[in-house]
């Protein structure tokens, strides 16, 4: 009966020793399947943060170029308000002189008119 109670016992120690060695499988497939989450969370917080700073970047870019745009178009603007001014004024000095010139020689005045009106005249009837 000793070998079939040392088999019994062998028997016994094996299955206890199978048994633990199943639940330290099972405890470690558990702790790497935390870490393994851990893990996955991680990666999802990076590649929110990455996706975070490219828009960011992005952002930043695209603002640039609309700073530098809205720039341009400003200098434009403010570059023909300024030519635009200028040739109020030019006409302004125009209209003022041609006024003074009448006011000053009228008959000299009607006879350039009368002469431009010849010659508008004339070219008309060619």
């Amino acid at each position: 009966m000793t070998t079939a109670s040392n088999f019994s016992q062998s028997a016994r120690e094996g299955l206890k020793e199978m048994s633990d060695g199943v639940r330290e499988a099972g405890d470690a497939a558990a702790a790497a399947s935390t870490d393994i989450q851990k893990d996955l969370q991680t990666l999802r917080d990076d590649f929110a943060r990455l996706a975070d700073q490219v828009s960011a970047i992005l952002s930043n870019k695209g603002n640039a170029a609309w700073q530098r745009a809205k720039t341009s178009v400003d200098g434009v603007v403010s570059d023909a308000q300024a030519k635009g001014q200028e040739a109020v004024g030019a006409m302004r000095e125009v209209s003022d002189n041609f006024v003074a010139a009448i006011d000053e020689r009228p008959y000299a005045t009607l006879a350039i008119a009368a002469a431009l009106g010849f010659l508008f005249g004339a070219t008309w009837r060619r």
